[in-house]
């Protein structure tokens, strides 16, 4: 008997954020999103408003952020910071338990040091303040401004998102209310690793909801498809957008997070990519999103090394203590193993 599966595809489908403004439009861009969304995870996000000036902006302050004498860079070394904020050094971020050929600065929320007690759940010391570098003060309002503009792009995101798979667009607003947990990394993957590594990031799932990547024009982005991993080249004027794991709990694994990660660039070539991590309060219990396409969810499935929360700081703070472990052991070690 024929196979009647679908051959992987070949290229990320291409989504008009912009359709959904016209009615005349706007069932026919839910319906392509929701194949996108329940078929493999990833897609590109074009029509979302943001201006070819303002990612512009962003690229030239995470250039400019790693031309800086690495004294002022390691000055904010996320060694420093108990809120897992600042700069990792090249190969000190773990993916899968193998460094990871990049280095990065970690941008949350800009919030005051918590207190955090005994009796509290640990995953509290993921707010706090940032580290930003003296010599390049600039950074902190076009980080900040950036992330606001994305979280912007994302929560519309999410409620078209929701309604085409026939739920409540405003589902998940409670768990985004006041306090949503966002994320910003400036990341460079700096060329071949010395040992011939070619691990820029190793394959791996977000652990939140939404990620919206922004790419320079080198590739080495690759999303897992079947056995083997799609090249996903950069489109200009799109955000690559993927889900992640607690969308797909919330959807009992109808919504997917795929397997992504990115080779690195050949020689000495760079690799700049800014990515923003749209997620809920960290004290958000995510439950099951109603609605008609229930009854064709496969469930999720457990992986005993990488347990699922359904509370998001939880699911958070695993990431941070696996892919920081020097953070963890010198500010938390009662959370290392």
């Amino acid at each position: 008997m024929p196979s009647t599966l679908s051959p992987a595809p070949t290229s990320l489908p291409v989504i008009d954020l912009s359709r959904a403004d016209d009615p005349a439009t706007r069932e026919a861009f839910r319906q392509e999103l929701h194949a996108a969304a329940h078929g493999t995870g990833f897609f590109h996000l074009t029509g979302h408003g943001v201006s070819a000036e303002e990612t512009a902006r962003i690229l030239a302050v995470t250039r400019e952020f790693f031309t800086l004498p690495e004294a002022d860079r390691l000055a904010i070394s996320n060694l420093n910071s108990p809120y897992f904020r600042g700069y990792t050094h090249i190969g000190h971020e773990l993916t899968g338990g193998r460094s990871d050929w990049r280095d990065q600065l970690d941008v949350g929320a800009e919030r005051p040091a918590p207190v955090v007690g005994p009796d509290d759940p640990a995953y509290l010391w993921l707010e706090g303040p940032n580290q930003w570098p003296e010599a390049l003060p600039e950074l902190r309002t076009v980080v900040l401004d950036w992330q606001q503009r994305l979280a912007a792009v994302a929560h519309r995101l999410l409620k078209e998102l929701l309604a085409s798979i026939g739920a409540p667009e405003d589902f998940f607003d409670a768990a985004f209310a006041e306090r949503p947990h966002l994320h910003t990394k400036l990341v460079r993957y700096p060329g071949s690793a010395p040992t011939g590594e070619d691990q820029g990031v190793g394959a791996h799932k977000d652990y939140g909801f939404l990620t919206l990547l922004l790419q320079d024009g080198v590739g080495g982005l690759q999303v897992r498809m079947d056995d083997g991993f799609l090249d996903v080249p950069p489109l200009p004027g799109a955000f690559v957008v993927n889900l992640g794991e607690l969308l797909e709990i919330a959807t009992e694994g109808y919504l997917t997070a795929t397997d992504h990660r990115v080779v690195s660039p050949p020689g000495a070539v760079e690799r700049f990519s800014v990515p923003f991590f749209y997620n809920p309060r960290l004290d958000a219990v995510i439950e099951t999103v109603p609605g008609g396409y229930l009854p064709h969810a496969p469930g999720v499935a457990h992986d005993e090394s990488n347990p699922l929360h359904a509370q998001y700081g939880f699911n958070e703070l695993k990431g941070w203590v696996r892919a920081h472990p020097e953070v963890a052991g010198r500010h938390h070690p009662d959370l290392v193993g």
